[in-house]
């Protein structure tokens, strides 16, 4: 298969295990459609990206956790999801604003769209949105010190805690891990308090979350879905979910197609 065919199928693999708790090689090659041997190599590379667990003939998922793998493989997943989603944001941004963006894949997307309407003032942690914006005509450009994170390739800690805390902006725009209908998670802790201080900085907070990161839990709550003043997700969200997140904040649906 091609890489793009890689990708797609582990993210197959990935939500199959996830969904299920635990999955054997043979289970994985009928549902991916190919060999075993390339399921074996496919389950090689997600254990070593931390993804998935292996044991003897198979992998396996604690059903009440989140597993983040590098930025590298986020990059490559629910690729459609994440530029609806970033579509639907960037109309919600000015030019002339100040906007906190993490250091999320999907806030990397949005990003690419911002770069388009300076002036604006862009405050991140995340080196890639760093590169993204540094240099550009239009742009004040507050990057977050701290601790470097590479699985996350961004920077977190103390240092980064307190340098958001001194900071006020028009917008925040976040994404996290895990939510249900009434809370939002995230399964490390660190990830956690540098997101509420950004949550806590915004004039207006703005939740971005795609499906697979619905309907599900994660070791610390972040905080409120109530807490958010929009929230955007993509068109493949359970329609019953949806109804119950529109009790508590203005949710915004991104068309995928």
């Amino acid at each position: 298969m091609t890489t793009t065919g890689a990708q797609a199928r582990r993210q197959i693999i990935t939500e199959h295990v996830m969904a299920n708790g635990t999955a054997s090689g043979a289970e994985l090659a009928e549902l991916t459609g190919v060999s075993l041997m390339t399921v074996h190599r496919d389950l090689d590379e997600l254990a070593r990206r931390g993804v998935l667990r292996r044991f003897r003939g198979g992998v396996s998922a604690l059903p009440s956790t989140v597993f983040e793998s590098s930025l590298d493989y986020r990059l490559g997943v629910n690729t459609s999801e994440k530029q609806a989603i970033a579509k639907t944001a960037a109309a919600l941004v000015e030019p002339g604003m100040s906007v906190m963006l993490d250091d999320s894949t999907t806030a990397l997307t949005l990003a690419e769209l911002l770069v388009e309407l300076a002036p604006l003032t862009v405050v991140t942690n995340a080196r890639r949105v760093t590169d993204l914006f540094a240099g550009r005509d239009g742009i004040r450009l507050i990057s977050l010190g701290g601790e470097y994170s590479h699985p996350h390739d961004s920077f977190l800690g103390v240092a980064c805690l307190e340098a958001v805390e001194t900071l006020s902006v028009d917008m925040v725009l976040v994404s996290t891990s895990a939510m249900d209908a009434r809370m939002t998670y995230h399964q490390e802790q660190d990830v956690v308090l540098v997101k509420r201080a950004m949550v806590a900085s915004g004039t207006r907070k703005v939740l971005l979350m795609d499906r697979t990161k619905l309907a599900r839990t994660a070791l610390h709550r972040l905080g409120p879905v109530e807490d958010f003043d929009h929230l955007v997700v993509d068109d493949r969200v359970d329609a019953d979910l949806l109804a119950a997140l529109r009790e508590r904040t203005d949710v915004r649906v991104a068309a995928t197609g």
